[in-house]
């Protein structure tokens, strides 16, 4: 099989095999989307064409609305990245399969087993000396490892299955990710528990065929490692973050109204819920002053569920009479984003377990004080002492949110501004730089030509 692919691959796009050059494909279904983990790709690319300018990148994508110059130029608008050399980009038709919406159940399972399905019509179309998997589809490593004889790489995001949804369910505790009627079931929970514990198994067993695994943080890195066992082959290289326009963003203590920031999309997870409770609860004890505060809800709708949740924030805000204290933004452009920044006292965050965190690292180099969530990438690698100083604060539920702001209204100007100076050159870390020389030194023994 693997002779016949191999075979059959040497006739399709014949023009990317001159001798003794190496092709690389990355598996990035979406990378025409624009988010964080597109800055990934992009970068990653452009690193490697800088280091190694023979090399030949090939990207696998689903974007098939879209041409190959149309994806380029929206990363150059997208991310200001320009990419040295050519990109190849092989058009799959079946990433419907990896939709979500496809699976109303066994979601996980579903996705997984639909991208073994895309990861063959990919491998069907080109074969690479390198395959890297962006976007975190373990279930494809195998046909590429050893139907295709790749090397393989995975550059993890977010688990696909954690330990801690598994203890989630385990608990019987409801979520965005585990229905009520699930969560209020012991048969039901303990039936999903087993599904979990057989899907986080077979997840182990997918991605130990990686011969080099990068991840995006300590988190991230805690949770590989339980599933997929592979310590003397995982690196944490940080997501590269493009700070340079906030920290253009002056350092001043001169608000006239004391405002609250959040940036992110309006997705459940993201729990803009905290946010509103926790604010009308601070609210509540600074009722004469009432009106100087404001929370300002930053984030895009992409369909008609996140703008259905927007409704549902809205009255929330009505039913708790602070809507007079909270203003939504949709949809924002760059630079008004950055206005916003500028004038808020607190960059607020509360997803509980985020992988990494780009939006909080943002919001530290435009000179907020963060109040991000006590879990996750936030915990562990963004809002910790630099230089043996407080970079931020951490919370986790209404009572220590609402805490926390009373905390940072009330500081004086001179703490406020070094904690926010110290904020800012802690967050240097996740440069563009800094990924491009972590990424290359993990792939740099797999680009060396076999003799």
């Amino acid at each position: 099989m693997r002779y016949w692919i191999k075979h059959r691959s040497k006739n399709l796009l014949p023009h990317l095999k001159k001798k003794g050059e190496i092709t690389v494909g990355f598996f990035h279904p979406y990378c025409n989307a624009g988010g964080g983990g597109e800055r990934v790709l992009w970068t990653a690319i452009r690193a490697l064409q800088n280091r190694y300018p023979r090399i030949q990148c090939i990207v696998y994508t689903g974007d098939t609305e879209a041409t190959g110059s149309d994806i380029l130029q929206r990363a150059k608008q997208r991310f200001n990245i320009s990419i040295p050399s050519t990109v190849e980009f092989v058009f799959l038709t079946k990433r419907y399969l990896v939709e979500a919406e496809k699976y109303p159940y066994f979601t996980l399972l579903g996705q997984s087993l639909g991208s073994m399905v895309l990861g063959w019509e990919a491998l069907m179309k080109y074969v690479p000396d390198i395959y890297i998997d962006s976007m975190g589809y373990a279930f494809t490593l195998p046909l590429f490892k050893y139907l295709g004889g790749c090397k393989t790489v995975s550059y993890v995001h977010y688990p696909t299955i954690s330990t801690d949804m598994l203890q989630r369910v385990s608990d019987r505790t409801q979520s965005h990710n585990n229905a009520s009627f699930i969560s209020q079931s012991p048969t039901l929970s303990w039936a999903k528990t087993q599904y979990y514990k057989m899907f986080a198994y077979l997840y182990g067993i997918m991605g130990r065929r990686s011969d080099k695994v990068m991840v995006n943080s300590t988190w991230t890195f805690n949770h590989i490692q339980k599933l997929w066992k592979v310590a003397d082959r995982t690196y944490i290289i940080y997501p590269p973050c493009d700070i340079s326009e906030f920290t253009k963003i002056p350092l001043t203590n001169c608000h006239v109204q004391k405002t609250i920031v959040s940036i992110a999309q309006f997705r459940p997870e993201k729990d803009h819920g905290l946010q509103i409770r926790s604010f009308s609860k601070f609210l509540k004890s600074h009722s004469k002053d009432k009106q100087i505060y404001k929370l300002l809800l930053v984030g895009s709708c992409r369909n008609e569920g996140d703008s259905t949740r927007v409704k549902e924030l809205r009255d929330l805000c009505t039913m708790l009479n602070i809507e007079d204290n909270v203003e939504f933004k949709l949809n924002v452009s760059f630079e008004e984003l950055k206005d916003l920044m500028s004038t808020s006292v607190i960059g607020i965050h509360t997803m509980w377990n985020e992988h990494f965190g780009i939006g909080v690292v943002e919001l530290m180099a435009a000179g907020t004080i963060i109040l991000a969530h006590n879990s996750g990438g936030p915990k562990l690698d963004i809002v910790t002492d630099y230089n043996h100083q407080k970079t931020g604060y951490l919370a986790e539920d209404v009572d220590s949110y609402s805490a926390a702001m009373k905390t940072i209204f009330n500081l004086k100007d001179e703490e406020s501004l070094v904690i926010r100076q110290n904020a800012r050159l802690s967050v240097e870390r996740f440069s563009e730089g800094e990924f491009e020389r972590g990424f290359l030194m993990v792939c740099e023994s797999l680009l060396q030509k076999d003799p």
